[in-house]
């Protein structure tokens, strides 16, 4: 309770008798500092995110809550608020892109988010035909002898029909398969090779789906907006969380085989630490999570 007290006292006075002697000494207020202060990236967004959320005033407060459409009427109306004369081109640029990230990080969690909604429907075309797409990245050589067919165990699913191993995802789960499998296929094939460990192997399309809730989850709290401040400097697009998503399929396989479990049996254990590794890489500001960037020379 007195460590809360503490906290409130600071929140609500020191900080701000704190900024109020700094534009004094700098004759600049808190947004000018930080975006002079730093670099383009996460520290520079995260600071200006948490400056606008904890201001008194309307305007700035409710910039974090702008649509993209609505960013170049917000970042003059807050150099006029703040008395920042217009032709200040680098505070009007800077802050734009600082406003963007925040804006497509959001619009990014909606546009997630509807696509898990989506239930797998075998009635659907275009969903049978990213299933098939996913089944001939992955066994080029194995033609399926039926739709629905026991051969779907080979990459990983659990049954006769995967479109029942899609309930928690909804299409995103597919789409993230897919898109593994398209844009990293020699990858992918030799993570699904990994899979058929004898002793440590594992159902790969199950883990990958798997792996596309935890995508989703850390997208959800917040956790992804350093990995997406560092990685675009404007609006964050659906292919940036499928590059995460890579990241992670590409890292689990190394850690999983790295930890040597005892059996699949201890799935959850191991995905549980895995999660908690990829939580602490997220808490460094200068963080970029992409297998492109691992796998760099």
């Amino acid at each position: 309770m007195l460590m809360y007290f503490r906290g409130f006292l600071y929140n609500k006075y020191f900080r701000f008798w704190l900024k109020w002697l700094l534009r004094l000494l700098t004759r600049k207020c808190e947004l000018q500092r930080v975006l002079e202060g730093s670099k383009a990236g996460a520290r520079r967004t995260l600071s200006i995110e948490h400056s606008l959320e904890s201001s008194k005033n309307k305007i700035l407060r409710n910039a974090v809550h702008v649509e993209e459409a609505e960013v170049e009427k917000c970042v003059r109306d807050i150099m006029k608020e703040k008395k920042i004369e217009q032709k200040d081109t680098g505070f009007k640029t800077n802050l734009r892109i600082c406003l963007l990230q925040i804006s497509g990080y959001k619009k990014l969690y909606l546009n997630v988010e509807d696509l898990r909604k989506i239930p797998y429907d075998s009635d659907n075309e275009e969903h049978e035909d990213l299933l098939i797409e996913l089944w001939n990245l992955l066994m080029p050589h194995g033609n399926l002898k039926a739709r629905i067919t026991k051969q779907w165990c080979d990459i990983g699913f659990q049954g006769d029909d995967p479109k029942t191993d899609f309930r928690g995802m909804g299409l995103l789960g597919l789409m993230n398969l897919v898109y593994f499998s398209k844009h990293y296929t020699d990858e992918a094939r030799q993570i699904l090779s990994h899979s058929n460990h004898p002793k440590l192997g594992y159902s790969y399309a199950i883990v990958g789906i798997n792996l596309t809730e935890m995508a989703y989850s850390l997208l959800k709290n917040g956790a992804l907006k350093s990995h997406l401040y560092n990685t675009v400097f404007g609006l964050p697009q659906m292919e940036h969380f499928h590059q995460f998503y890579c990241y992670l399929v590409y890292e689990f396989d190394k850690f999983w085989f790295e930890e040597e479990p005892e059996s699949i049996m201890h799935f959850n254990h191991y995905r549980e630490k895995f999660h908690e590794k990829i939580k602490g890489l997220l808490l460094d500001c200068n963080v970029i999570l992409t297998l492109r960037d691992t796998k760099k020379p």
